[in-house]
């Protein structure tokens, strides 16, 4: 049997023993110690933020530039990305509820828009982003990471089980969104595929590209029109699901037992056996295991990479399937597993807010969300998203899932593609769910997107 006051003791002696500074020791450089230790902004010592401050703003006004190499971007994103994010949690009522992803994209995409982000700042980031695409490293880790740390029933059982929620979830967004769109005035051929269909079309790569490709094919718009109306939407339904998914979080809170904390499904009292017993053998992680983890990802992202050239499947989904290939058969040792698990700890603590920073720079344009904010829009953005949210809660509820996890997956269907399920899964502190988020991003989004334009040019024009 187990001891739990001895593991309680054993805890907090740790606790005491890796305490940094004595309190009771005084000058240089305790004092400084201290002030490292105990204020942070994000995972950032409040001395060496406020010196990363000052290092990017002296580079930007002594050169009129910002280079756009890793070092000074890894010190310009951690410093804008933490500090937007550290304003969102402090938020009244709205910072426990999804703000601080909100502010870590939309604050910067803001500031670029009315010019009071330096431009060299922007200029740098944007180049970076775009030349890295820093945000596959970003997702491959995270989504590795999350399958590694599933048991394997749980992984099959949630990769069937979640098309319920999303399916059931999507019909009654759609005839939801339709409906008030008629309500309020429109017509439902607009309404459908103006407002709905770019909520739920995977963001913008894999969704509002190919619809406006399609729509001036089919309709005969510009290309430039259509993407000019379709994008602002898919922002917009991006936002209110980083909100449900904040809201979701708190539901979480208050209801523990609607939840299972980034697991959808309750796991097998075995699978929690093989897996303590794995974590147990091999629980000292050095860095070369921390590498091992890093590298698998990298391996399985060019898995998919070359998986998209042969099947046209996307690279993230493409990796995602053999993650769970690997998982399944078992085919890297406890040890590797584990620095998997590290790895994508050390990206969801110290990368999110960095990257969020970087694609509100990017490809966040705030004049076109603005644009898209009339009450019409706003009431049947809102209403889409809001039923399939609740849709998808109650449908995992009565399918035996843990509603609140796979109502997140829910609100991912309405994200941004993948920047969107990081700022959702961020907002909801499940981010161990990225790996069916990005299901029903890719996948729901394409069927989609693909169905829609299939009835829009055989059946409706």
């Amino acid at each position: 049997m187990v001891d739990f006051n001895s593991i309680g003791k054993t805890h907090n002696q740790k606790e005491s023993t890796s305490k940094p500074v004595e309190q009771n020791l005084k000058g240089w450089p305790y004092n400084w110690w201290r002030l490292m230790d105990n204020y942070k902004i994000g995972v950032i010592p409040l001395p060496l933020f406020i010196i990363a401050g000052i290092l990017i703003f002296t580079e930007v006004l002594v050169t009129g530039k910002l280079p756009s190499e890793i070092v000074v971007m890894v010190v310009t994103c951690a410093f804008f990305g933490f500090l937007c994010g550290e304003i969102g949690k402090r938020l009244p009522i709205v910072g426990k509820m999804g703000a601080a992803a909100i502010c870590a994209t939309f604050i910067p995409s803001a500031l670029v828009y009315y010019g009071i982000l330096p431009t060299p700042v922007v200029e740098a980031t944007t180049k970076f982003y775009k030349d890295t695409h820093i945000l596959y490293l970003y997702i491959c880790c995270i989504i590795v990471g999350s399958i590694m740390n599933m048991d394997k029933k749980t992984l099959i059982q949630g990769f069937l089980k979640i098309f319920g929620p999303m399916v059931c979830g999507e019909i009654v967004g759609m005839l939801v969104g339709v409906g008030v769109g008629y309500l309020l005035g429109l017509t439902p051929f607009e309404t459908f595929f103006f407002l709905v269909l770019p909520i739920m079309a995977g963001g913008v790569g894999e969704g509002a590209i190919p619809l406006s490709i399609g729509y001036a094919a089919i309709l005969g718009m510009e290309q430039g029109e259509a993407l000019g109306r379709v994008l602002p939407i898919v922002m917009l339904g991006g936002l209110t699901g980083i909100i449900c998914g904040g809201v979701l979080n708190r539901i979480g809170k208050a209801y523990p037992h609607l939840t299972g904390n980034g697991r959808l499904l309750p796991a097998s009292e075995e699978d929690e056996i093989t897996d303590k017993k794995a974590t147990k053998a091999d629980s000292v992680i050095d860095v070369t295991t921390f590498a091992s983890g890093v590298l698998l990802a990298a391996i399985l992202y060019m898995v998919g990479m070359i998986g998209h050239k042969v099947t046209g499947i996307p690279a993230p989904v493409g990796m995602l399937f053999a993650a769970v290939f690997v998982k399944l058969i078992s085919g890297v040792s406890p040890k590797v597993l584990s620095g998997s698990q590290v790895v994508y700890k050390f990206f969801q603590t110290s990368v999110t807010y960095p990257i969020l920073f970087a694609v509100g720079v990017a490809i966040t344009p705030w004049d076109k969300i603005v644009s898209a904010f009339t009450l019409t829009n706003l009431a049947v953005i809102v209403c889409t998203v809001v039923s399939l949210v609740t849709t998808g809660f109650f449908v995992a509820k009565k399918l035996g899932m843990y509603p609140v996890d796979a109502a997140v997956i829910s609100c991912c269907q309405s994200g941004q593609g993948g920047t969107g399920d990081v700022a959702i899964l961020t907002a909801a502190e499940r981010m161990e769910l990225m790996p069916f988020a990005q299901i029903a991003t890719r996948i729901g989004g394409a069927i989609n997107v693909s169905v829609s334009l299939l009835i829009l040019g055989n059946f409706l024009v």
